[in-house]
């Protein structure tokens, strides 16, 4: 009798951790397609065409860097993780990659304007290209929701990286794609 009671008993917790298994599967799949319906874009797709304003009151547009390798950025100054990240896009891109004609840097504010990019990247002694995305205009071509985000963008005008969050070992490997990329 007290074999069979520690069967059943062996049995149960073997269903409950596989029921905690399945559980944990589920949750994990509906993150990633939750964090998936937030990007608009995919790997591959034409990057939406937007005009952004620079500073001296003239526009771009990003159809016009066809050709080259662009590297946009979404951040808001108030986020951690972009903080934590755009040191390294000084430091690791723009610095080695500025004088590369081949080679473009966007990093876009979202939901801020002139006065608060400027403030920032004067406090934090950036002198990379920052503009404002005032209303999400931009943002919202290429996302739902979530920062920091990179989009990197190949020569031909297509979609070659997507990210979003900050981690090291990430950032490089898109570092290391635009570096392929640029050859």
């Amino acid at each position: 009798m007290l074999t069979r009671f520690y069967s059943f008993l062996r049995f149960t917790v073997l269903k409950r951790k596989d029921i905690l298994v399945l559980f944990s599967f589920i949750v994990l799949s509906m993150c990633v397609i939750a964090q998936d319906e937030a990007t608009l874009v995919k790997i591959g797709d034409t990057a939406p065409d937007f005009t952004y304003a620079t500073e001296n009151g003239k526009t771009t547009k990003l159809s016009d860097l066809k050709g080259k390798v662009v590297w946009i950025n979404f951040f808001a100054t108030w986020c951690p993780p972009c903080r934590k990240e755009l040191p390294h896009l000084q430091k690791e891109v723009f610095d080695k990659l500025k004088n590369n004609k081949n080679f473009e840097l966007i990093i876009l504010g979202r939901e801020h304007s002139w006065d608060e990019i400027n403030k920032f990247v004067s406090d934090n002694n950036y002198h990379m290209p920052f503009y404002p995305d005032e209303e999400r205009k931009v943002f919202s071509l290429y996302a739902k929701q979530n920062i920091p985000r990179n989009f990197i963008i190949d020569k031909q005008g297509k979609i070659a990286v997507v990210s979003t969050g900050f981690n090291e070992k990430e950032f490089q490997e898109i570092i290391n794609k635009v570096e392929n990329l640029l050859k």
